[in-house]
């Protein structure tokens, strides 16, 4: 059968319906009412039922967004060129700073003024929620902490600067977004006063009747979510929140339990003490969620390198191109969504390698060729969605690439 043409839209079967040859719904368990509509089944439903995608509605940049980033979506996108956004938390934050920043958008990271702060300089290093209350507390109601918590890459005490609490303070007075990435709820802490350190505790420092290392509780997390929204509302109450989960895992646990595991349950913690807030919260137009995590485990296949740590270059590029088309307004200097998904598909042992390959080289004639000839998926539904954002490529080719 010729693909030549962009395949129809895979019809929406419901649970239990199987298509016939001619891509008809068959009902197998319901039958239509007299108004033409289809029934409920003997189960309510509710008022909002958001049913699980299947692996054919996430094959492309729009089912992407429609069944992972539904109902986390603003009103409307609230970052232009002027807005000034500070992200940190952990290393996931450094990936938005730098991708904001390449596409000239004003963050934090690249403000000279605001390199000595912590939040600049280190940011990506704050991974629990504890530390990035601190930096607030800190900042803006003048807390004092009893015993050094704070230290660099290479294990030195980074202090309580009076220079750096001010110049944090100034770039948190001037933020109009905070986008907030959490990490891990394992947490390092001092006995004797109760704080949480950044990370481990330096070696020549430790000391076993003091320093003690456990996994923080959901009630925790979402306190301390509770305590960092409340002080940005308070002190910056124009300013909008973004909070976020890393998809980025543990590369080790003191637990005894397996890395593997111990991860599973550092992101439950964090995940549902998010979702505590945001509901708590409400939607009241400043707190929002940007689901990375979900996005990295839920939408590839295979979404790391072989370190399992590390996302793919084209990966991550997806993400954030993703996160600016949901948060930020459309200036016209836009970017090809299918384009990019097909890269980060390829990565992701989604589709072949070879389309990253002909995208790279806009070899399109090829591109076009091959879905003309080759079966992409054994499944019929995910091989016609796949078909169908290659022909959405081909057919803006021209538009998104004047230049070729």
């Amino acid at each position: 059968m010729s693909t030549s043409k962009t395949p129809d839209v895979a019809p929406d079967f419901e649970d239990g319906d199987k298509p016939n040859n001619m891509g008809a719904k068959i009902l197998s368990h319901e039958t239509l009412s007299a108004d033409g509509k289809r029934p409920h089944s003997g189960w309510y439903r509710g008022e909002n039922t958001n049913k699980a995608a299947q692996d054919w509605q996430l094959t492309d940049a729009g089912g992407v967004r429609k069944w992972i980033v539904k109902g986390w979506e603003p009103e409307a996108a609230f970052i232009d060129r002027n807005t000034k956004v500070t992200a940190f938390g952990s290393c996931f934050a450094a990936n938005i700073s730098s991708w904001l920043g390449k596409r000239n958008y004003r963050v934090s990271s690249t403000d000279t003024e605001a390199q000595d702060a912590y939040v600049v300089s280190i940011g990506e290093g704050m991974v629990n929620s504890f530390v990035i209350r601190q930096q607030f507390e800190w900042a803006w109601e003048n807390k004092v902490f009893e015993t050094p918590l704070w230290h660099g890459y290479q294990a030195e005490d980074f202090g309580y600067d009076p220079h750096v609490q001010k110049v944090t303070k100034d770039l948190f007075d001037t933020t109009d977004v905070f986008v907030l990435t959490l990490g891990l709820s394992e947490i390092w802490y001092d006995e004797v006063s109760g704080g949480v350190f950044w990370r481990t505790i330096p070696k020549d420092v430790y000391d076993p009747t003091r320093h003690k290392f456990r996994v923080s509780t959901v009630q925790e997390n979402q306190e301390n979510l509770k305590a960092i929204y409340a002080l940005i509302r308070k002190h910056r109450p124009d300013a909008k929140i973004v909070m976020t989960l890393s998809p980025i895992p543990l590369s080790a646990t003191f637990r005894e339990t397996s890395c593997i595991s111990a991860n599973s349950v550092s992101k439950a913690v964090l995940r549902v003490a998010i979702d505590e807030l945001m509901r708590d919260v409400g939607d009241e137009g400043v707190l929002h969620y940007w689901p990375s995590y979900e996005l990295v485990t839920e939408a590839f296949r295979a979404p790391f390198k072989p370190d399992r740590h590390h996302l793919p270059r084209d990966v991550l590029t997806f993400i954030m191109m993703l996160f600016e088309e949901v948060y930020c307004i459309d200036e016209g200097d836009r970017f090809s969504i299918n384009e990019q998904w097909v890269r980060a598909a390829s990565d992701s042992k989604i589709l072949p390698p070879i389309f990253k390959r002909l995208l790279d080289k806009g070899k399109v004639d090829r591109l076009k060729e091959i879905t003309e000839s080759r079966t992409l998926s054994e499944d019929d539904q995910t091989n016609r969605a796949m078909l169908r954002t290659l022909h959405a490529i081909i057919e803006d080719w021209p538009k998104n690439h004047p230049e070729e």
